[in-house]
């Protein structure tokens, strides 16, 4: 029973430790860097907020293979990129593949995604419970899904994102 007593006040430092977040939110952020500079457009990749777990890992999201943060829940990053095609990627530890999706930027304009488990991601997830085998079954039954990586990049409308992300803060 004492260690219980001794368990819950450090369970609760730990997990108080596990929900600041630094960095500015997106409507601070968006006041003071401005629109894209001429020429060039603004990619948002969030990750809405949920319950992260104890452990809330980031999500390794890079555009043109330059890291733009660890996506971690309830956070945003971005990036300005000239006009023309891009491609947000990421790898996540503990899951194989790596998503790779295609954009097209126009100059001017902010692209909103928001970043989820991919289908793959869930079932390998899922089936971790049961093990190596679970996981040696789940790998070789998703092994022809349409994104073989961590994360799908989905688009979100201007107006719903910034709503989505209003108190989201920066990634780091």
């Amino acid at each position: 029973m004492r260690w219980r007593i001794l368990a819950l006040p450090i369970l609760a430092i730990i997990m108080s430790g596990c929900a600041s977040r630094s960095g500015p939110d997106f409507a601070t952020m968006s006041q003071h860097v401005g629109p894209p500079r001429a020429g060039q457009g603004r990619v948002v990749v969030f990750r809405e907020k949920a319950y992260g777990g104890i452990f809330d890992e980031g999500w390794n999201v890079k555009i043109d293979d330059v890291q733009l943060g660890d996506l971690k829940t309830g956070t945003y990053a971005y990036a300005d990129r000239p006009a023309g095609h891009h491609q947000l990627s990421s790898e996540v530890s503990m899951l194989p593949g790596v998503t790779h999706f295609d954009i097209t930027i126009a100059p001017g304009r902010t692209y909103f995604f928001v970043a989820t488990p991919s289908d793959r991601a869930k079932a390998v997830s899922a089936m971790a419970a049961f093990g190596v085998t679970g996981l040696v079954i789940t790998t070789a039954a998703t092994s022809g899904a349409r994104n073989p990586g961590p994360l799908d990049f989905l688009p979100v409308e201007e107006t719903a994102a910034r709503a989505a992300i209003t108190d989201l803060r920066k990634a780091e």
